[in-house]
């Protein structure tokens, strides 16, 4: 199996726009309030770089995923998904709790930053899981 870019670009915009849906529109007042940050703030805050840088990583992201998709033979959506999964279990997770543990930062603040990625992972593994492979 080789990579496939297509599935790689669309998973890493879909992960962008789950983003924009997280905190722009579920998660946006529960944020702010938790980060102590007003609309005033946001405002003064010109967003495109931050959108485009987060767009690379995204691409990096999904490409790391791509690889170890191939490299775990997960060829399915729910292969896929449980790649994203597992690395949110084995790294994310844990490494973010810590950091939010001994900073004392409130649980709600942890759940809504950092089920984002659970998420996000997950939706990018059943797109490049599900995907129709490339062979060699």
């Amino acid at each position: 199996m080789r990579t496939n870019y297509l599935a790689v670009v669309i998973a890493a915009v879909a992960y962008w726009l789950l983003g924009a849906l997280w905190y722009g529109l579920l998660f946006n007042k529960q944020w702010m309030a938790l980060e102590h940050m007003t609309i005033e703030q946001t405002k003064g805050m010109n967003p495109t770089i931050p959108y485009i840088i987060a767009l690379l990583l995204e691409l990096l992201v999904a490409y790391s995923i791509a690889q170890l998709c191939i490299w775990r033979n997960a060829d399915t959506l729910g292969r896929g998904t449980s790649v994203g999964v597992l690395m949110w279990i084995g790294f994310v997770g844990p490494i973010a709790f810590m950091n939010y543990m001994f900073e004392m930062r409130p649980w709600h603040l942890f759940a809504i930053n950092e089920f984002y990625p659970l998420f996000g992972l997950a939706l990018m593994g059943a797109i490049i899981g599900a995907w129709p492979k490339r062979t060699a």
